[in-house]
């Protein structure tokens, strides 16, 4: 079964922007190399020091590799004090599974590529919410222990439904260049 990662950073004042040249320039190809798929990178628009990512794994046992590769490899041995540098609290993370997956290019756009301009929506919400109508994914809560503790993962248990339709309280996103998901 498809793993899904919903991260939210919390990141020191200003430095959203300088994360995201990195992360797009240095950890999307690396991460990918491992055995995860960065489905997409964005901008809350709600929080200008907030960056949301999804990324996704084949299974359980392929997250474990990826994740263990990655973060012992010598990409984030050599970026990792950079890009810990931009953030405050990373542990806003969920372990997904797929209701609805998502529908992405085979064809990611290249470093320096514009953002999109299009607004995504991210609705966390009970697991009883009723699907929301125009849905692009839904997603729900892995029941699955977080075997990669060095990354923490919440598990309280939510729907999650990305949508281009405007809903109040939700996460208001803007792809970044390279975000697979626009």
């Amino acid at each position: 079964m498809t793993v899904i990662e919903l991260r939210q950073y919390t990141l020191r004042p200003g430095r959203r922007d300088e994360l995201i040249d990195l992360f797009e320039k240095e950890l999307v190809e690396s991460q990918e190399e491992c055995g995860m798929r960065i489905v997409g990178t964005f901008r809350d628009l709600d929080d200008p020091d907030r960056f949301v990512w999804v990324r996704s794994f084949a299974d359980l046992e392929t997250r474990l590799k990826a994740l263990t590769a990655f973060y012992g490899g010598p990409v984030w041995a050599a970026h990792r004090e950079r890009a810990n540098a931009t953030m405050l609290d990373v542990s806003d993370a969920r372990l997904l599974g797929p209701v609805r997956d998502f529908t992405l290019p085979e064809t990611r756009p290249a470093y320096g590529a514009e953002p999109p301009g299009t607004t995504l929506t991210a609705v966390v919400e009970p697991p009883s919410a009723p699907e929301r109508p125009g849905a692009l994914a839904v997603l729900e809560t892995l029941d699955a222990e977080n075997d990669f503790p060095r990354l923490p993962i919440r598990t309280d248990r939510v729907r999650v439904t990305f949508t281009r339709e405007d809903v109040p309280g939700a996460l208001r996103l803007a792809p970044t260049g390279r975000s697979l998901l626009r």
